[in-house]
């Protein structure tokens, strides 16, 4: 199996993060603004984009330390992958520790989602330390994929 990885340090609080990752109005003002469903333990959450979607189950959540999910419903390479953010504090960050995990094989798509993934975390960033993220529709296009 393989995973994504990626590291980034935003100058907010590991509250304001968490907060951020784990309510639909916070995730839907980094990652995309089609977000709806249940961020609770055991609830899934829809993200929709102009070239399909994701469902996440909520697996786990412990306030300002991690967050967990399982991708439960869009394209077959990510079914049964996990999602997580783990959180701590360090000079004055608060660093998130990213990670998709469970791919099969690297197949073209893994590239793809490894950039995407990376834009949306710094628009996670982008939100918290100026107050505007850069949600779908209004992310980076990096591709005929978006």
């Amino acid at each position: 199996m393989l995973d994504i990885l990626h590291r980034i340090g935003i100058t907010s609080s590991p509250d304001k993060v968490y907060a951020a990752l784990t309510t639909v109005d916070g995730l839907a003002s980094w990652w995309t603004e089609e977000t709806e469903g249940d961020a609770e333990v055991g609830g899934v959450i829809r993200f929709r984009f102009e070239a399909g979607g994701f469902d996440m189950k909520v697996l786990e959540v412990r306030p300002a330390q991690r967050v967990l999910w399982e991708v439960v419903g869009g394209p077959e390479e990510w079914i049964g992958t996990h999602v997580s953010f783990d959180l701590k504090q360090e000079d004055g960050f608060t660093i998130v520790l990213f990670r998709h995990e469970g791919w099969k094989e690297p197949v073209e798509f893994m590239y793809h989602c490894s950039t995407k993934w990376a834009t949306f975390l710094m628009s996670l960033k982008n939100l918290l330390e100026t107050g505007k993220g850069e949600p779908a529709p209004h992310d980076v296009k990096i591709s005929n994929w978006h």
